[in-house]
């Protein structure tokens, strides 16, 4: 691992890997949706806008043969490359995590390689769009999220932040916590959901303080129980939110995103060959990788496998044309 110095543009980082890597197998995840503002993603680069504890951030990584290189700009430079290794999962420790309890997972495991969890360490730029992803279509809350961080974000620091296209950082938690019940509503999110998005924006620093262990070096995880505890306290956020959150925020190896629509037959079909199941017969299947089912559900979201699907899918609501 070889760090660089401040280059002409931004802050540099650059990084000697081990084994190939795959961006959008790591780092697919963080992306909400065709056209998200935030992030520009190919198997080779990454292009983030993020926010952090010392102020908004870009990153431009690039993989080369057996080199990463980024760069940074903004006050949160520094913190992003800083915890570069982190979010591409190079510190992922997967000891105890056995494929061949299962002989699908096993097969998976052979043909798509390691589980690399990483972890950004923002717990806001986690939390913000799983709020609004909870119980709607993901078109719907992709387009929530592209008109939020389009009305109320801002350009991102560096050169990927100018022109018409260029990336924007989402709203900060005192920017969301500030707006009035009419600019939610105004940009498809019904109140319910705005007042939610105010009220636990409030909450954020005591829920970033709470993910400081995951990032440090080798911290995957780390925290996820206090941070979904600390999340699960308010009303409004449930056992899918908080493991979207630990999974991508702290890299958190257990988490399960329970109340899925489609996660439940997927596994369960993976594993039991059932088109239908439940979050309980799920968590039944899973329960002999306790510790690292978030790397079981990750193979499987990967060989994308799934049982056969029936009737119309549930259509894109817009409350801005009610």
């Amino acid at each position: 691992m070889v760090e660089g110095a401040t280059g002409g543009g931004g802050h540099t980082r650059t990084i000697d890997l081990d084994r190939p890597l795959d961006l959008r197998v790591v780092l697919g995840p963080l992306v909400r949706g065709t056209g998200d503002p935030t992030m520009r993603l190919t198997s080779t680069v990454a292009i983030r806008a993020s926010t952090t504890p010392d102020g908004p951030g870009s990153t431009d990584i690039r993989v080369a043969g057996t080199q990463v290189r980024a760069e940074a700009w903004g006050p949160g430079a520094d913190r992003l490359l800083e915890g570069l290794p982190a979010a591409l999962g190079l510190d992922d420790d997967d000891t105890g995590f056995e494929p061949g309890l299962h002989p699908v997972v096993a097969g998976l495991a052979r043909r798509l390689g390691p589980v690399r969890l990483g972890r950004t360490g923002a717990i806001w730029d986690s939390l913000l769009p799983a709020i609004l992803e909870q119980r709607i279509t993901g078109t719907e809350a992709w387009r929530n999220h592209r008109r939020l961080v389009r009305a109320h974000g801002m350009p991102a620091p560096g050169p990927h932040g100018t022109g018409a296209l260029g990336l924007l950082v989402a709203p900060t938690p005192s920017v969301v916590a500030g707006l009035p019940s009419w600019a939610f509503t105004a940009l498809g999110i019904e109140p319910r959901r705005g007042l939610l998005l105010r009220r636990i924006a409030r909450e954020v620093p005591r829920f970033e303080a709470l993910g400081a262990a995951a990032r440090e070096p080798g911290g995957g995880g780390a925290g996820a129980g206090a941070l979904e505890a600390a999340m699960r306290s308010h009303a409004g956020i449930g056992p899918w939110t908080a493991a979207e959150v630990t999974l991508r925020a702290l890299g958190d190896p257990d988490a399960v995103s329970v109340g899925d629509a489609h996660l439940s037959n997927v596994v369960g079909f993976v594993l039991a060959g059932a088109n239908r199941s439940s979050d309980d017969r799920m968590l039944e299947l899973l329960a002999p990788w306790a510790g690292h089912r978030a790397r079981v559900v990750r193979l499987i979201e990967r060989s994308g496998l799934g049982p056969p699907r029936y009737g119309p899918r549930v259509a894109p609501r817009d409350i801005t044309r009610i």
